[in-house]
């Protein structure tokens, strides 16, 4: 077998040009698909984070009516209670659950100032003391809540970034007092992500599909939520996972817990991000799909290529299969040596279309901003794939050869 080989790679040495032509189908066949691969696995990767994020993994059931976001300016919902310990308890018992936070939102367009300053659009949320944590979110400066804070119901609110610099642009937030619709709140800390993560936007649909509350959100203690909303409003609810693939599962299985309330028209949706992800991913699969097959018509061209040249080869050397034949080489030996040196070809070939498939990949990353990763299976079974295009297209030439008859073949000229 190894001597089989050396003559393959001395065969191919030999005839440097014809033996690169001869691969160069299945170089291009085996180079695009891999930088295909790249690429569609890169984007399907960065869809995913840019929805989820950086490994948060936190999941969002909010009351809705049909498919929006249910509206609290037009009076809270009938039949739907308010949660309590005992809703959160059941939620933990969930499997992959690790936290489990209860809250309230409202947009403000015209109600939060400080001096001069106005929060147009930006969030005001009411927060339980486990919010933070299941949402993924860090104090940076200054504090958060305690429970001294909720027992003596102290007019307090932390700002996130985006707040803040609308608010009191580079100077220090903390201590000072903002205004929510007319009422004071005590800055006593600002807060951020855990794990900064900003999504990629390389057009203009990401952007739309992307975005985040650019206006910034303003937390205050659950307990101040009646002073400037309605008594007693349900809320929403966020639960941080154990890892993402468990988001969908989690999130459907608090679903069901939170809606034994009877009420057909208004239902807590969990915010389904790993199916949003999976969703705009195939929106694009038949396009590559047909790409990849495309390709694949550069390897049946390439394995056509290498049949016809391991022709020529058996033709070429007529003369010296007799006289192996003639001193006792049997027809097993003369077809494994022609397979092998069909088999060296066109894997020689496919090692060549993986190196430049990944240099290509790269090349398109960096011209057009298109992330990618390079798929491992996918690079190992090009590189088996071409054997077998050697083995399939060679065992023709192979079998011709090995059926030569050894009195003609000597006298072939």
């Amino acid at each position: 077998m190894f001597e089989n080989i050396r003559l393959s790679f001395k065969g191919i040495f030999a005839h440097k040009l014809r033996s690169f032509l001869t691969m160069l189908g299945i170089i291009i066949g085996i180079a695009a698909i891999i930088a295909i691969v790249s690429t569609i696995q890169g984007t399907n990767e960065q869809i995913q984070k840019n929805l989820i994020g950086s490994g948060v993994n936190n999941v969002v059931i909010k009351l809705s009516q049909g498919d929006w976001d249910y509206d609290f300016y037009s009076g809270n919902p009938k039949n739907v209670p308010v949660l309590g310990e005992k809703d959160r308890e059941k939620m933990l018992e969930i499997e992959h659950a690790e936290n489990v936070s209860f809250f309230r939102t409202r947009q403000e367009y015209d109600g939060v100032y400080h001096l001069s300053n106005s929060l147009s659009g930006g969030s005001v949320m009411g927060i339980d003391e486990y919010y933070l944590d299941a949402s993924g979110l860090t104090v940076k400066l200054g504090r958060g809540f305690n429970e001294r804070d909720k027992k003596d119901f102290n007019k307090l609110c932390l700002l996130d970034e985006n707040s803040k610099q609308s608010l009191f642009q580079d100077e220090n937030a903390v201590g000072k007092t903002i205004e929510i619709k007319g009422e004071p709140f005590t800055v006593i800390g600002i807060v951020t992500e855990k794990e900064k993560f900003e999504p990629t936007i390389n057009s203009i649909e990401d952007y739309y599909t992307y975005r985040q509350d650019a206006s910034g959100k303003i937390y205050i203690p659950d307990t101040e939520w009646s002073l400037l909303y309605q008594y007693d409003e349900p809320q929403h609810v966020v639960i941080r996972c154990d890892s993402t693939e468990a988001m969908t599962n989690v999130g459907k299985s608090a679903e069901d817990i939170l809606n034994s309330f009877s009420n057909d028209t208004v239902k807590y949706k969990s915010q389904d991000l790993l199916q949003q992800a999976k969703d705009i991913q195939q929106l694009s699969q038949s396009t590559n799909t047909m790409l990849i097959w495309i390709a694949g018509i550069s390897l049946l061209v390439g394995g056509i290529g290498v049949m016809n040249i391991m022709l020529v080869s058996v033709t070429e050397r007529t003369n010296e299969i007799g006289l192996k034949k003639a001193i006792g080489a049997k027809r097993k030996y003369i077809l494994s040596q022609f397979l092998t040196e069909a088999v060296v070809l066109s894997s020689t070939g496919g090692v060549l279309g993986v190196i430049l498939g990944i240099i290509l990949a790269q090349v398109i990353s960096r011209l057009n901003g298109t992330p990618v990763a390079i798929n491992v299976p996918a690079t190992l079974f090009a590189v088996i794939f071409s054997m077998l295009i050697g083995i399939i297209f060679g065992i023709l030439p192979s079998y011709k050869a090995s059926n030569l008859d050894p009195i003609e073949a000597l006298r072939h000229e």
